[in-house]
């Protein structure tokens, strides 16, 4: 009998919850971002990391000694406070944190961690390789010492939302699509989300965004800002590419209840306009924050919207600081903030 976590009393907490740290995975390959996008990128990715660190430690996986030295310099560059950034020889193929790292599980009866070492194929093996970024939980379970269990198969970090309270929110085009776990229909799927993310409940939406390489992960979509409401994207331009996929979400989130029987709160967040480059439609969207100790960070998109995207949200967060940081040249490698970066809970 494997060991479950669930049964245990561990499970994932919301993203509030406070945190020992958040996680980052440095760029240092051409998998997401040219050299030439590196460079325009970069600014914004450490004002990313100056902004955590106001309120927490960053502890980021540096892919070797050379990309440590050469991380250490941009960020002294930078003004960063070295003292709360941990830079570890952590080999990676990629930058997507959220995906590949560790999922941190806590029980507070017993004042443990653990982690859970997902399998990650690069969203349906659409980037090979791959590799190294599957062996980052396991690197990360050695550094902090913390018991870890695999489950076998195929999760990412930006494709479940938690409540903290049971409940966790997904995809169907991204945790049924044939290219992750084939072998598996929704109800087993439903067992290893209980089983190993601790939670009683799953609750569907049907669709992602447009430009979203991941298939449709709900954290462009779909955010909880507290056990009972959600912040979701809205689209009001009946023209707009992704105004059929978000109306089919705000209509799915309507008829959800929770564990309690309650109806969901739902905030509308605005898309911002359009991000294109090169002709392709890039996954832009506000609702791609992080949650820190101390604030709530926001990717920007140089649009009349950005403000009023930011106020929305610090009307669900009026305890955090609300931190705009331009997201257009990260975005540029599809994803953002919130896809960068994966946070460690305290127990």
């Amino acid at each position: 009998m494997s060991f479950l976590p669930a049964r245990e009393g561990f499970f994932f907490p919301a993203e509030w919850h406070p945190h020992m740290a958040t996680w980052l995975s440095w760029p240092h390959t051409e998998a997401s971002w040219t050299k030439d996008r590196q460079e325009l990128m970069f600014p914004a990715y450490i004002d990313f990391i100056k902004a955590i660190a106001e309120s927490e430690q960053v502890c980021i996986n540096a892919h070797n000694e050379i990309v440590i030295q050469a991380a250490k310099l941009r960020l002294l560059a930078a003004g960063a406070d070295m003292s709360r950034i941990t830079l570890l020889p952590h080999p990676t193929n990629d930058s997507w944190c959220r995906d590949h790292g560790p999922a941190f599980l806590i029980n507070p009866a017993k004042k443990e961690r653990m982690i859970v070492n997902w399998g990650y194929n690069a969203w349906g093996e659409k980037y090979p390789p791959y590799d190294r970024d599957d062996l980052i939980p396991v690197e990360i379970a050695h550094y902090r010492g913390l018991n870890y269990v695999t489950p076998g198969i195929i999760m990412e970090g930006g494709s479940v939302e938690f409540n903290g309270a049971g409940t966790v929110l997904t995809s169907r085009a991204c945790l049924l699509n044939q290219n992750r776990n084939s072998h598996l229909n929704q109800a087993q799927i439903e067992q290893y989300l209980c089983d190993y993310y601790g939670v009683q409940q799953v609750l569907w939406v049907e669709e992602g965004i447009v430009g979203d390489d991941t298939d449709g992960h709900i954290d462009d979509t779909v955010r909880f800002v507290n056990e009972d409401t959600v912040i979701a994207a809205y689209e009001s331009n009946q023209q707009d590419d992704n105004y059929p996929f978000l109306q089919e979400i705000h209509h799915e989130l309507r008829q959800m209840r929770l564990l309690n029987g309650k109806q969901l709160n739902i905030v509308e967040l605005p898309m911002p306009d359009p991000v294109v480059s090169d002709g392709l439609r890039l996954p832009a969207s506000y609702a791609n924050f992080l949650i820190t100790n101390g604030a709530v960070i926001v990717p920007t998109f140089r649009c009349t919207k950005d403000q009023q995207a930011l106020d929305i949200i610090g009307t669900c967060f009026p305890d955090r600081k609300i931190i705009g940081i331009d997201s257009t040249d990260i975005v540029w490698g599809l994803g953002s903030f919130h896809c960068l970066s994966q946070q460690e809970p305290l127990v």
